[in-house]
């Protein structure tokens, strides 16, 4: 690929895979579109995702590219594989002949199933958001970087800032939806906090009683029939409470503070 070429090319795949602050993000999705630009830019034929939860749990993703390919070969790799030994120190796992890995019966699985598939070579980077490790990325092809041309380690290096982007997009959508979860709560808690205020005021003013009577009638009525107190405040501001019931509830009321 002419440098120009793969310069903008790389330049679109990294802000396409840094847009994960939108509702409806799924990693299903996002991760094979960051898996094949990672094809298109590393000439690779398939490449993949291992991301690793914190309670242990394995999820395998893979490009479209020849995504049954990808995806046998990192099944192939719970007995070892460059995905587990990337993770498991943190580091890339350099180019390595799949040939040679098999004749020094490294990875045997792994290997066996990369030659059924004619992969030539393999190469993983950590997935990673600082010392946070989520998984790693694979990458298969069927020419080793170097036989072409002298291997200066530009594949690893792009592998990485790739995968880098897309460990910074999980996490950066991971602490949007909790931002987006969190001001949702407070919206809810601030309307609720409104409506029993409301229907508090609703009812002294019927009433002409003192705003914590109101509130005592509100309570004792919302834990007499179980309801929550919200749903109780609503039903007055709807006017579809029963007003005889909810008086004798003030009458008999505990008298505890205010809302």
């Amino acid at each position: 690929m002419h440098r120009s070429t793969r310069d903008i090319r790389l330049a679109e795949a990294l802000v396409e895979t840094a847009d994960t602050l939108v509702d409806g993000f799924e990693a299903a999705h996002y991760l094979p579109r960051v898996a094949d630009h990672c094809v298109r830019l590393l000439a690779a034929r398939a490449a993949g995702f291992m991301l690793i939860d914190d309670d242990g749990t394995v999820s395998l993703t893979a490009s479209d590219a020849h995504r049954e390919v990808a995806l046998d070969l990192l099944r192939a790799q719970r007995g070892g594989g460059p995905c587990l030994d990337s993770y498991s120190s943190g580091r890339p796992v350099p180019p390595v002949s799949i040939g040679a890995a098999r004749a020094a019966a490294r990875w045997p699985e792994f290997t066996q199933r990369a030659l059924a598939h004619d992969i030539a070579g393999t190469f993983a980077v950590p997935l990673r958001r600082q010392e946070r490790l989520l998984g790693a990325l694979n990458v298969f092809v069927a020419t080793l970087p170097g036989e072409a041309a002298p291997d200066d380690g530009t594949q690893l290096r792009l592998a990485q800032v790739i995968a880098d982007c897309a460990a910074l997009g999980l996490q950066n959508h991971a602490a949007y939806a909790q931002c987006r979860t969190l001001a949702g709560q407070l919206q809810r808690a601030l309307s609720s906090r409104v409506r029993i205020e409301q229907a508090k005021g609703m009812l002294a003013e019927r009433w002409n009683t003192p705003a914590d009577h109101a509130f005592v009638a509100l309570r004792q009525y919302a834990r007499r029939h179980q309801l929550p107190l919200d749903r109780v405040a609503q039903a007055v501001i709807d006017r579809v409470a029963d007003d005889a019931e909810l008086r004798r509830e003030a009458g008999g009321g505990d008298g505890e503070g205010r809302a």
